[in-house]
């Protein structure tokens, strides 16, 4: 599995064959991309309605749409998206066949006006747990799991269903604080998935989410994790291994 963020909470996945779009935003600081930069995706994967996690989705309306059913109509009405998973998009604690990709998505605590406008709700907001396989009751050495949170609190979901049954290999988890989890709730998030790499997220991109992302991965030792903290640099692909 090759794993790229973009800045902020932007990631592209390829699985095989397969690429997935996480939350299409290029407006960030640390990207030197351009949405017409970037080849569309088989995939565009939206974890909630705000702004800075939809804004680019049009540029994308070519690839199948995997959102929520309120967040999958906005998006065919407004970004004129023609394909959604199951046609109607799919809900919290559902898991879809994205090509070589399969998708689980999950709950994060957060709100979801839909492009900010809090007059217009996108349902429930969502995190994702994309592998190469389908998740069973059996534990599979070989599969390659990939959580992104979304924007999130901590949540004991992590502790309780998403770490031990779905078992993230990886995590990306937003540290901004102000909007989400700062850095040392972040940090208590990576503990409790006990995955092997933990990724920062969702921080400088405005002036209320600056953030320091060494203070995430010393607050990430603080708890006895042996996670390696990455703090990756935008555009630059990490091979994700079993």
């Amino acid at each position: 599995m090759e794993l790229t963020w973009h800045g902020h909470s932007t990631w592209h996945v390829t699985v095989g064959e397969t690429d997935l779009l996480i939350d299409p935003f290029f407006d960030n600081p640390k990207t030197d991309l351009e949405p017409a930069d970037v080849d569309t995706p088989d995939y565009v994967l939206l974890t909630h309605g705000h702004a800075d996690h939809i804004a680019d989705a049009g540029a994308f309306s070519e690839a199948t749409l995997v959102a929520t059913p309120e967040l999958t109509s906005y998006c065919q009405a407004e970004f004129g998206f023609e394909d959604a998973v199951g046609g109607v998009g799919m809900n919290l604690g559902g898991t879809v066949e994205c090509g070589d990709a399969y998708v689980t998505m999950v709950r994060a605590d957060h709100t979801n006006g839909i492009m900010t406008e809090n007059d217009a709700s996108g349902g429930m907001p969502a995190g994702f747990v994309v592998s190469d396989t389908k998740p069973t009751q059996v534990a599979d050495e070989n599969a390659t799991t990939f959580y992104h949170a979304g924007d999130t609190s901590l949540m004991t979901e992590m502790r309780e269903v998403i770490g031990p049954y779905l078992e993230p290999d990886a995590a990306a988890v937003p540290i901004g604080d102000h909007f989400t989890m700062g850095p040392w709730q972040a940090a208590v998030a990576v503990d409790w998935l006990d995955v092997d790499h933990a990724f920062p997220q969702h921080y400088d991109t405005f002036p209320p989410i600056e953030q320091d992302p060494e203070d995430f991965a010393r607050e990430v030792r603080a708890t006895g994790s042996d996670t390696d903290v990455t703090i990756l640099e935008a555009d630059e692909p990490f091979e994700l291994e079993p």
